[in-house]
């Protein structure tokens, strides 16, 4: 590592007090997404104080804003999450699920830390572009309810990200790794069934029950599981029942289904389907349905050229220093969760050098995770990120970084409590190095930019993003469609 870069590097560590500070804010403040007050005006009154120029209201999102330095030259982003996890509060370093607040939010994956990781990179890369006065551009993007509202899709069907040159993330989690899953594109849409409601026993031929309606929506898609490509994912949550009488003929009901295919023209052809379905179950029942588009996101496309960019630095960026406090903390956690295959596990069966498959076999039972695993080869996931939207309009690379005992579950409460503790924050001052190391590593070197562009289009045939938002479709996330018209 040059003396420039290590020097840059060195304004996250003389800044580590303000960005621990401004991350236990954030978790002793869960919001959920596109509710996000508290989260975006720290962060806006915190890129301000450290020189950046705010921009608020991206895309007409109230917790959607962006911190610039620098004026022309490569832009380089760095995206940042901050919602909640609705029902996950949970009591700080807490051995036991006990709520801080009851059916309150929690940071059950992390973006306390994520979201801060990435500014504390824009910090290491706005120091870097001052010290050595070259040109360049570093933007950091307060990016809104990545979970279940995508955010990121609402600002790149704005064009927010359409002038970035390229883009680093991460995700906090048990391992230290470049991420290389595709993800897959996904729609989230709203059923609400509205029938008649009567009296169940004394006239039950006056009511149409919207509940039937439902059931026998959920049913016809159960089938339907059985004729659509093994790859595609359906999930569904019921929302809401109608009311909790049985002797009442219920006129409302209402869930909400989660559509996964890894190609657009697959999840367009599974969105008909199924509502063609809940048509049909309407029409069997004598009710009417409302079909109404909450969001969707797009696939992750994925880039080689900067993730083996973001390797070289994982491994060359100082570990994280977890100490033996941090690992008796972590064995504390691990004893109350169920021994499994973890994430680990699962990337160690992907190496394919027998010796080091067998090395890090042998590190599998260490308490946080502190070896940097090795570049796996392309693999398609089943998960879904609005990431993807990014990623069709730059060049995007992502990486993993141990912030938590090896084995937690993610969206658990064991996540959540531990979202405080000094592992967390080590490991999330790392990840911001190693995007930082990154991004300098692309502005020292303007042909990783030229190469990782080429790639993108390549990927993509050339094709230009198309926001599989409908332009007519406007924020908003489940915890918005509980209320009963």
């Amino acid at each position: 590592m040059n003396h420039q870069k290590s020097q840059a590097l060195d304004a996250i560590d003389r800044n580590r007090e303000l960005l621990c500070r401004v991350s236990d804010q954030l978790w002793e403040h869960p919001e959920v997404g596109f509710h996000e007050k508290y989260a975006a005006e720290l962060y806006c009154d915190t890129l301000e104080a450290l020189g950046f120029q705010v921009e608020r209201n991206l895309a007409g999102i109230p917790t959607a804003f962006s911190g610039t330095y620098g004026n022309d030259g490569p832009v380089i982003g760095f995206l940042g999450e901050f919602d909640a996890l609705p029902g996950l509060s949970q009591v700080e370093a807490a051995l036991e699920k006990i709520p801080a607040q009851e059916s309150a939010p929690g940071h059950g994956c992390g973006h306390n830390l994520l979201g801060v990781g990435s500014l504390a990179a824009a910090v290491a890369v706005k120091q870097y572009l001052q010290d050595n006065h070259l040109p360049g551009t570093v933007v950091f993007f307060g990016c809104p309810a990545e979970e279940g509202g995508s955010g990121k899709g609402f600002m790149a069907r704005s064009g927010v990200f359409q002038q970035v040159d390229i883009a680093f993330s991460w995700h906090p989690g048990e391992v230290n790794s470049v991420s290389t899953e595709g993800t897959m594109s996904n729609y989230q849409i709203c059923y609400h069934f509205r029938g008649v409601s009567a009296h169940a026993a004394m006239s039950p031929e006056q009511g149409r029950s919207a509940l039937d309606a439902l059931e026998l929506m959920n049913i016809g898609v159960q089938f339907l599981r059985e004729h659509v490509p093994t790859d595609t994912r359906i999930h569904y949550a019921i929302t809401d029942t109608g009311g909790s009488a049985p002797g009442t003929v219920q006129p409302y009901a209402q869930a909400v289904y989660l559509l996964r295919a890894v190609h657009p023209q697959q999840l367009i052809d599974l969105y008909d389907r199924v509502n063609k379905i809940a048509r049909g179950a309407a029409m069997m029942t004598d009710t009417t349905v409302e079909i109404e588009f909450i969001k969707a996101c797009s696939n992750v496309v994925i880039n080689t050229e900067l993730n083996r960019l973001m390797q070289k630095n994982l491994e060359q960026v100082p570990p994280a220093g977890f100490d033996e406090a941090d690992l008796e903390q972590a064995r504390r956690y691990q004893q109350t969760f169920p021994k499994g295959k973890t994430y680990y596990d699962s990337l160690v069966d992907e190496v394919e050098d027998p010796q080091m498959r067998e090395e890090l076999q042998a590190r599998a039972d260490e308490p946080i995770h502190r070896v940097v695993m090795p570049l796996a080869r392309e693999r398609q996931g089943f998960v879904s990120s609005d990431v993807g939207d990014v990623s069709w309009n730059c060049p995007v690379a992502q990486i993993n970084a141990a912030t938590m005992p090896a084995g937690v579950p993610m969206h658990s409460w064991q996540m959540v409590a531990v979202g405080k503790t000094p592992m967390a924050k080590k490991g999330m001052l790392y990840a911001a190095k190693v995007m930082a190391a990154s991004a300098i590593d692309a502005l020292e070197d303007p042909e990783i930019i030229r190469r990782a562009k080429e790639e993108l289009l390549r990927r993509t045939g050339g094709k230009t993003y198309q926001p599989p938002i409908p332009a007519e479709i406007q924020p908003k996330i489940p915890q918005d469609l509980f209320q009963t018209p």
